[in-house]
Parts: structure tokens; sequence; C-alpha cells
């Protein structure tokens, strides 16, 4: 491989052949604008994270960046590591321009854009932050769900609100609110998490009233509203009948979705095909997955892979298989990357056999070097970037349109 043109990568997108397109500038420079399905990766984090985020070796892998020579020097790095289809885009990121394809924006840009799909198609319940500040002043039956990490909600949070990351949600939202009558709010930082959230409590039929806090907390700080920081709040495991009926509502959920079933024989045959990537990961918490997990699965929670899917697996059209011990939250998690256009199985069974402990910190994270700050991250955002932000992702249906690869669809 050596000179891909932009036309080559769109067919390989269209068709559903297996391409890893690859900016390997900073993650600043990629979050000004780079193609839909683009992953990022810098230069001085392959030696690092190659070989888990691109597994098979001769796997086709297209590299840009937009002048600077950074292309050439990340392909002598693969090679030396052993990589063999490994080319150029040609042109780099002004060939993508030139052939009039679409450029996006940001980070993590299609699992936002598709988040705002859902939203489109399914006309997500909402609500602004002035009307759940009333309800929380006036002490209303509801309870606010917050999707994101653990770290982040201890950041900062809305008030009353208790961490519930989003693969959780349909295992624990019932122990959190469990008189139908109460109302349940979904929030994230921004828009995307609280979208996928709240749709998952509707898909998977929760008797509750489900609506999405619009906006999220940037909706609530420009609303001139208070954060909570520093809570600790975590909704509580579900009990066997619990975990039992989230089984059930999540795999009607998956059925849906398209999603495909696989047991630890049929997962062996796949691994053992060298004509396809595959991924596995464990959708479960950083806690539950060090302390056993499937030999051969990395840690991904659930509601993270689906918003950072392009990091976690940067081949598309590549195999992803999900593995989970009470099965709900793995169900749910490959709905959505089902629907994503993904080859995705639920792995079922596997953890009654010999598990692995520890390897939570086997994918080391990144320094501030070059790095995109998130207009949602900390406390200290201006309120011009966080409503740009927001007028940025309205704008990502529209986007879609025009790109015209991604694949999608929503059940």
């Amino acid at each position: 491989m050596t000179a891909i043109t932009p036309q080559a990568i769109r067919h390989a997108l269209l068709t559903r052949q297996e391409i890893a397109l690859l900016d390997v500038r900073d993650e600043h420079d990629f979050a000004q604008g780079h193609p839909l399905f683009a992953a990022q990766l810098p230069v001085d984090r392959i030696a690092i994270e190659a070989v888990a985020r691109f597994p098979r070796k001769d796997v086709p892998i297209v590299l840009y960046d937009d002048g600077g020579g950074l292309a050439e020097a990340a392909r002598v790095i693969f090679q030396e590591l052993g990589y063999g289809e490994v080319g150029l885009l040609e042109g780099g990121l002004g060939g993508w321009r030139a052939a009039g394809y679409e450029l996006f924006e940001d980070v993590n840009s299609y699992s936002k854009a598709f988040g705002e799909l859902v939203e489109h198609r399914r006309h997500t319940p909402s609500l602004p932050a002035e009307d759940v500040q009333a309800l929380i002043d006036e002490k209303a039956d509801i309870a606010i769900l917050d999707a994101r990490r653990f770290d982040e909600y201890a950041t900062m949070n809305i008030p009353t609100g208790t961490s519930v990351p989003g693969a959780e949600l349909v295992l624990r939202a019932p122990v959190v609110a469990p008189d139908p009558d109460t109302t349940i709010i979904v929030n994230c930082a921004g828009r995307t998490r609280s979208i996928i959230g709240a749709q998952s409590l509707i898909n998977a039929g929760l008797p509750n009233r489900v609506v999405a806090l619009r906006n999220g907390t940037i909706g609530w700080t420009l609303a001139g509203q208070t954060l909570e920081i520093g809570q600790a709040r975590r909704g509580p495991e579900a009990d066997p009948h619990g975990a039992a009926e989230a089984r059930r509502r999540a795999r009607e959920v998956a059925y849906r979705a398209g999603v495909k079933r696989i047991d630890p024989d049929g997962l062996a045959a796949l691994a053992a095909d060298p004509r396809r990537t595959l991924y596995r990961f464990d959708v479960r918490q950083p806690d539950a997955y060090v302390a056993g997990h499937v030999p051969g699965f990395r840690n991904a929670p659930g509601g993270q892979l689906v918003q950072e899917i392009d990091h976690y697996a940067p081949v598309r059209g590549a195999r992803v298989v999900l593995a989970d011990d009470l099965g709900s939250r793995a169900d749910m998690s490959a709905s959505w990357l089902a629907q994503m256009g993904w080859e995705v199985y639920v792995l079922d069974g596997g953890f009654e056999g010999p598990l692995e402990a520890g390897g939570g910190d086997a994918y080391p994270p990144r320094g501030p070097e070059g790095r995109y700050k998130r207009p949602y991250e900390g406390t200290d955002n201006k309120a011009a970037a966080m409503q740009a932000y927001l007028d940025w992702e309205y704008g990502l249906v529209d986007q879609l349109a025009r790109d015209g690869t991604h694949g999608f669809f929503v059940i």
C-alpha cells in the first residue's frame, strides 16, 4: 500500500470493508476537522497503543496529517512494529477536502452524530435545565441519573443526582427509582450520553416516565444554575431478581437491533479467523473487571464504549464481542453498536471458567500534550465555548446526511 485515494477509502466504508483511517496529528489539531470515521493516534503514542487498537497486523491502515511529514514518520513506526498494509491518504487531509468530502469537528464525532440522529428519529423526550431545577425545588418525585464516568460525576454534577454510568442504567435505574411513578431524568455533560441513556431506558420498556436533561451540565451552567461538586452517590446494585429482569429487557432490545450471540466455542472460531479484526471488550465497571474477567477481553465500560468507539475500535468494519457476567450491560451496549453499523456479538457464558484478575491499568492515559480541551470538562469553561459546542451538535444530523457514509439505523 502506498497512496490511497479518498474515493477508495469512501468505497471501503460504504461496502463495510475493514479499514482504519488514522489521523496522526495531536488531538487538538484532529478536533479542528477530520473525516467522519477517522480515529486519532499521535505519532509518539503509536508504539504504546498500536497492538491493542490494531490487533491484526495485516489490517489496511491509512495514515494522514495536514502537512509536515507526520504521516510518513508514523508509517515507518507501524512498519517497524510489523504492520504490513500501511499506506498514506493521497494528498493528506487537504486531499479529502479537495475531493469535496465532509469534515467533522471535535472528538468522538460519529458517536455524537449518532446520538443526535437517535434524538431526531425517536424524538427522545427532554427537559430544559430551568424545568428540572423547578422540580428539584418543589421536591417532586424525580430521580436524576448521571450517565457519565464516575470521575466526571465526582468533578461536578446536577444537584441530587446519582452516578449510574450508561451501560448500568437498565440494571440500576429500577433500584434507584423503584416506584414507576417516579420520573427518571438522565444527564451527561452535553447531549450524547443523556440522549442514549434516556433512550436506553425507553427502549428497555421501563414503566417510569424517562427524559433527558437537555444539554446536560452545559445547559445547566448556561442557565446560571449551580452544580454540586465532589459528590459520591452511586446507584446501588440490583438484586438477583432485578438483574434477571434487566437481562430480559436488554436482551429484547438487542434482538430488535440485530445483535448476534456467541458461546465460547464460537468465540474461539472468530478469534482463529486471520482475515478479520476481532475486538473483545468487557463492558462492566473497572472494579468488576479487575476482580475477574474472561481472558483476552479488555475493559471498556459500555457507556464509554458507545461514546468513544472510534478510540477503542479504530478499525471500521471489524467484529466486536462484548462480555458481561449479568448480561444486560453487554446487550444494551451491543444494541447501540449494532445500530452504528458494527458486526457485534454478545458472549453467552465464559464467566464460569477460569478468570483473569487485574489488568485495569494495561492502556496508560495520554498526557496533556496536544490534548483537545473539551468544552464540557471541568468547571471553568467559557459560556461562548459551551454554546458553540451545543450549536455544533445540533448541526450533526445535517452533516451526516451530507457525508453519506455512516450506515446508521435507529430502532
